[in-house]
């Protein structure tokens, strides 16, 4: 494939694993018009190369220390709205993508499918589009033509979905506090909410209910 710097496509790799960093930085090796060059290993690192590095595309980890994968791609996407950001997580498409594309990102890829549909999927978004894998494009068409009510945790805002899985995954309200960057009064009002939206009594049903529905592991 023949390239040149114009139409080099410009890449920061955030993922808080080294080994991960390494495959997919493999992966794009392998196409001269890749070029990886920036990495981070958490949220605030993304958001301070973003600021000062030209990019054309970030590659965000969905769980990441420091700062979350939801609300690093929110503030990037405050700062710089045209910036596409492509959503990589060990969970499958079908599970989070919905949330992430609604939040602003460009893509959402599951690790596990990521070697197959990551040069592809970069190539769309630093063109302008969206990248929606097959598994997901499923999903959206099967919930258009759903006559049941979505999901219980499709009921709640970005910020309770977030309190959710973290409850769920045994973190307890002070410890999500302080991850989250909020006094445990408010996050005591988030878990009362979920409670209550969801029609549940206490935090074992939300474990229950994520394992249930594969939203941890």
């Amino acid at each position: 494939m023949t390239s040149s710097k114009s139409n080099t496509i410009k890449i920061l790799i955030a993922d808080d694993h080294e080994v991960v960093r390494q495959g997919l930085k493999t992966i794009l090796s392998e196409h001269l018009d890749l070029k990886v060059i920036a990495e981070a290993e958490n949220g605030n690192d993304v958001l301070k190369i973003a600021n000062k590095s030209k990019l054309d595309v970030v590659l965000l980890d969905y769980d990441m220390p420091e700062k979350n994968g939801l609300d690093t791609l929110m503030e990037l996407k405050a700062l710089h709205p045209k910036l596409p950001v492509i959503i990589l997580s060990m969970f499958p498409e079908d599970h989070y993508g919905t949330r992430f594309l609604k939040a602003g990102a460009s893509g959402y890829l599951g690790k596990a499918s990521a070697s197959d549909q990551l040069v592809v999927a970069i190539r769309k978004v630093a063109r302008g589009g969206k990248y929606i894998s097959p598994n997901l494009t499923d999903k959206l068409v099967t919930d258009l033509h759903k006559d049941s009510e979505q999901a219980l945790h499709e009921t709640l805002t970005d910020r309770e979905f977030q309190v959710l899985c973290l409850i769920a995954g045994g973190k307890k309200l002070k410890e999500i506090g302080t991850e989250l960057c909020l006094s445990i009064n408010t996050i005591s009002t988030y878990r009362a909410r979920i409670l209550q939206k969801m029609d549940m009594d206490n935090n074992a049903d939300i474990i229950h209910y994520a394992i249930e529905n594969g939203l941890i592991k």
